[in-house]
């Protein structure tokens, strides 16, 4: 689906909730990345530290599951994805690609259709922000049955978004 068909709403809070600085760095988050590898004892107890560009080149061209090889390959295709596409074609690419439910739903309008029954542009606000909860966990997380950590979790990410109007702006740029 076109990024101009999913209303401005969605692809923010994915933003706001997945990747808050995907518009001012080039593929990967260095301090992110950092921060995270400093926080694990190692590799299978780190915290996710990965931008958009960096789930979209593992999505399109890598294997799941944590492994030191895998985010080696990841972080040049990450930042050659930012450089080639640019960050319009790039969100909308992982938007289109990442898994949207538990039963394997790829896409986000598959997605919103499975969670509540409606188009992506339909989506208000708060079921934006349930959906792109869901993100680090579509097989336990459920935004049609959101229990009540996803719904603060959503809140949260529905707060930023809402904060970050910039984020059009960066979306703009074809």
């Amino acid at each position: 689906m076109p990024i101009d068909q999913m209303g401005p709403v969605f692809p923010r809070t994915v933003i706001a909730a997945e990747d808050g600085k995907f518009c001012t760095h080039h593929g990967v988050d260095l301090g992110e990345l950092k921060a995270a590898f400093l926080e694990s004892d190692d590799l299978s107890d780190m915290r996710g530290g990965s931008t958009i560009a960096q789930q979209t080149a593992k999505n399109l061209f890598l294997w799941q599951g944590r492994n030191v090889i895998r985010k080696a390959l990841e972080l040049p295709l990450a930042m050659w994805l930012d450089l080639v596409l640019g960050k319009r074609r790039l969100m909308e690419i992982y938007l289109n690609i990442a898994e949207w439910g538990p039963t394997g739903e790829f896409g986000a309008e598959a997605g919103a259709r499975r969670a509540f029954g409606k188009r992506l542009q339909s989506l208000s606000p708060h079921e934006a922000a349930l959906l792109a909860a869901m993100l680090p966990n579509p097989h336990a997380r459920d935004a049609r049955h959101p229990g009540p950590g996803l719904t603060r979790v959503a809140g949260v990410y529905q707060a930023r978004a809402g904060r970050a109007r910039a984020i059009d702006a960066c979306l703009a740029k074809r």
